[in-house]
């Protein structure tokens, strides 16, 4: 674990792997409940939690903090998302993970998902979760426009588009749901920390 300085109040810390970061976000949400942690915002990324904001002697106590690997975490709320499973990607994935596409079904809603982080769009939660041997590499060219609401797969992560844009996600599924709503009192639906299930329907 690395503590690096970024401008003039915010702290970044440098994990090895997805599963410190994970371990590091709730540790780190726990001391804010507590009040032992000032701090504007928390962010985790891939291998990465930025806190911005910190208040004065936080790099300081942060080793302290540092949590027990894979450590047990308190649970976040769950989220189901009703999925028809018809993404034109739907058969080349199953393809790659050398399985029928009922299997490839099955698959994704047995898993259980969460949210690691947020980003490329408003809304667009990277959800972990799939055995590393179901990574799927990108689309060798991305698509100029993904629908909203289209459900895909890229490396080990999967993904809800909130809104339609261009994207080189394999998409495998679609959702009517709406993921980011501005006038919501928390506009995005997945916040890193929630559980997700997706449903076949």
């Amino acid at each position: 674990m690395k503590i690096r300085r970024v401008g003039t109040a915010g702290l970044l810390i440098e994990c090895p792997d997805a599963q410190r970061v994970e371990d590091w976000r709730a540790e780190l949400w726990k001391r804010r409940a507590a009040g032992e942690l000032r701090v504007v915002e928390i962010v985790p990324g891939a291998r990465t939690v930025l806190l911005d904001g910190a208040a004065p002697g936080t790099a300081e106590a942060l080793p302290g903090w540092e949590p027990a690997p894979g450590g047990i975490q308190a649970e976040g709320p769950l989220v189901e998302i009703h999925t028809v499973f018809d993404g034109e990607d739907l058969e080349s994935v199953a393809d790659l993970w050398g399985v029928t596409v009922d299997t490839a079904v099955r698959r994704l809603v047995e898993t259980p998902l969460s949210v690691a982080f947020s980003g490329f769009a408003p809304g667009f939660a990277y959800l972990r979760g799939l055995a590393d041997e179901w990574a799927v590499p990108r689309l060798a060219a991305p698509r100029p426009r993904v629908p909203a609401g289209s459900v895909a797969l890229a490396g080990g992560y999967a993904g809800i588009y909130p809104t339609a844009s261009p994207g080189g996600w394999r998409l495998v599924g679609r959702t009517d749901q709406n993921l980011f709503d501005v006038r919501r009192e928390h506009p995005a639906l997945l916040t890193p920390g929630t559980r997700v299930r997706l449903v076949a329907v």
